[in-house]
């Protein structure tokens, strides 16, 4: 790690490879396979790989592998797997390091296909899934046991943008040797503090703030060697789940610039919750560091940014909330966030629909809740055409 750096130094230079051409842009390597000079050659290298060998894009690759180290060396990790997308990300890492019997904890206010992951399928293969309120501290010290294996959240909950006290979980899950996994795409690669409250491993889905331009899947799992070149590593490689080379490269790229979009970006989800803020067709508003927030304190004393996205509670619930975003006339309807383009989401509708009444219930998805992520438009005209669409 170039632990002398700033951050937006790595996001640049980290892990920078070159071939013999020197050049400067990244070379993407759009390659599947490797030759070797002998049959002894290849031999060694699958008995063991040494520095910058490869032998199969499913198992590595030179682009993937200077994306990896520079997500790594971004969030302060020591390694990293690249994957196809961020749900391939959570999935892979929580399937690598569980087995039948084994005990987890995580937070109730999960991105729906989290949810299907550690309840439909890690469920029916014998994995123990206890779900608490993710903001209580006293439910995940009553639920995290001796044999507890991992524990699991969102930094910031997706939608609702609920903040875990990650200090504290850490500490409670570390004091039964239970491994730490969180899932940091609400924070931001930029504003992610994983690592610094004792996360053992951070999950980033790159499609996200990375890529941040719609174009790329992608998702990366950081964390200590011995857990990445391990069993996560020996999963994903033989189940599929790497990131193709021509995705780590666009990332590489888009890693070159995402410092400056996302702090704008983040600038203007605090405007716009400024804006939105005692509005009289608008129940509530939330973002992390906003003093709408239930949880700013804990928030600010995690990170000083509360991301890109914002969630506010429409008045008249479904009919008034469709009305207000079908009158949009900048910000687009979508189910992506993180983009360069506002995206403006009915949660209750679309990402969490498959979801009970009473699960949405309890996670504060309400009929008249919108999930709305700031782009790089001008902030001005994103109010304006906010305020104009509640009129409607």
């Amino acid at each position: 790690m170039s632990k002398d750096w700033h951050p937006s130094t790595r996001a640049i230079h980290a892990g920078t490879r070159r071939s013999q051409y020197g050049e400067v842009s990244e070379a993407v390597f759009l390659t599947q396979g490797f030759v070797y000079d002998s049959a002894e050659q290849a031999e060694a290298r699958f008995e063991a790989l040494g520095e910058d060998e490869f032998i199969y894009a499913r198992y590595g690759n030179p682009t993937v592998r200077m994306f990896e180290d520079r997500i790594a060396d971004l969030l302060g990790y020591e390694d990293c797997f690249a994957c196809a997308s961020g749900m391939a990300a959570v999935s892979g890492a929580l399937t690598a390091l569980l087995k039948a019997g084994d005990h987890v904890v995580a937070a109730r206010a999960l991105f729906g296909s989290c949810l299907y992951v550690l309840e439909d399928v890690l469920g029916r293969f014998g994995v123990e899934v206890t779900l608490v309120d993710g903001t209580d501290n006293a439910a995940w010290d009553a639920a995290i046991r001796p044999d507890t294996r991992l524990v699991f959240f969102e930094s910031i909950s997706n939608p609702t943008l609920e903040v875990v006290d990650m200090r504290h979980v850490v500490k409670a899950a570390h004091a039964v040797g239970a491994i730490v996994v969180a899932d940091d795409a609400m924070a931001t690669p930029v504003f992610s503090y994983a690592k610094a409250c004792g996360a053992d491993i951070a999950i980033v889905s790159t499609t996200k703030h990375v890529d941040g331009q719609g174009r790329m899947l992608g998702g990366a799992i950081c964390g200590p060697r011995d857990l990445i070149r391990g069993p996560i590593e020996a999963y994903m490689k033989h189940t599929g789940g790497a990131m193709n080379p021509f995705a780590a490269w666009t990332h590489l790229k888009a890693l070159e610039t995402m410092g400056l979009r996302v702090r704008a970006q983040a600038q203007t989800a605090l405007a716009l919750a400024d804006a939105l803020d005692g509005h009289d067709r608008i129940a509530s508003v939330r973002y992390p560091t906003h003093a709408a927030h239930p949880q700013q304190a804990l928030a600010l004393a995690q990170a000083p940014v509360g991301g890109t996205v914002i969630a506010f509670e429409v008045k008249g619930g479904k009919e008034a909330c469709f009305r207000f975003l079908n009158a949009l006339e900048i910000i687009t309807i979508s189910n992506n966030f993180a983009d360069a383009k506002s995206i403006a989401t009915h949660p209750a509708t679309t990402t969490h629909q498959r979801l009970a009444q009473e699960q949405k219930d309890a996670l504060g998805i309400s009929p008249g809740l919108v999930r709305l992520s700031a782009g790089l438009e001008d902030p001005a005209d994103l109010i304006a055409d906010l305020v104009q669409a509640l009129t409607v």
